[in-house]
C-alpha cells in the first residue's frame, strides 16, 4: 500500500490519539468520516497499523527499574536462536527484544520492580535458558527521550 498526504496525516493524528472519532480525524484532513474510516481500515489489513494499545507508565504500576541487558549466545545455529527467541517472548519483565548485529545478539528491554526483582529474572529466568553466553545490564537513570510515535 502506498501511503498519499492524508494518510500520513491520518497515522500522525492515530499516534498522538487513537481515541478520536472517524469525524474529528477527518475534521482535521477535511475528510469526511466515511473515506477516514475506509483508509484507517486499509492501513489496519495491509498491516500499516498493527493495533492501539493503551501507553502505561511503568514507574506508576511499580516497575521503577528500567534496564536494557546485551545477550550474547554462545551458540549460533538456527535451533538455538529459535529457542531463546520463544523463551524470551514468554518473560513479562521484557518489554522489547531485538536482535542485533555487533558483540551482542539480542537487546532486552526489561521493566522490573527494583534491584531484587531484576536479580531473580537473570538468576531465575535468563540463566536457565540454553546457550546463554554473556549477559550485560544498563539501568536507566534519566529518561530523556521516549517516543512511541513513527515518523511518517
Amino acid at each position: 500500500m502506498t501511503l498519499d498526504e492524508t494518510d500520513k496525516k491520518i497515522l500522525r493524528i492515530l499516534q498522538r490519539n487513537a481515541k478520536l472519532s472517524h469525524k474529528q480525524i477527518g475534521d482535521a484532513v477535511n475528510k469526511s468520516a466515511t473515506p477516514v474510516y475506509e483508509r484507517i481500515r486499509k492501513m489496519e489489513e495491509s498491516g500499516i497499523v498493527k493495533g492501539y494499545v493503551a501507553l502505561v507508565d511503568p514507574r506508576k504500576v511499580g516497575k521503577s527499574l528500567i534496564v536494557f541487558t546485551a545477550v550474547h549466545l554462545d551458540r549460533h545455529e538456527h535451533d538455538a536462536i529459535k529457542d531463546f527467541e520463544r523463551e524470551i517472548g514468554k518473560a513479562e519483565e521484557v518489554m522489547e527484544c531485538y536482535h542485533m548485529t555487533g558483540t551482542d545478539d539480542y537487546l532486552l528491554k526489561v521493566a522490573v520492580r527494583d534491584m531484587e526483582e531484576y536479580q531473580h529474572f537473570i538468576v531465575e529466568k535468563l540463566s536457565r535458558l540454553q546457550h546463554i553466553g554473556t549477559v550485560r545490564s544498563s539501568f536507566v537513570m534519566t529518561e530523556i527521550k521516549h517516543e512511541t510515535a513513527v515518523n511518517v
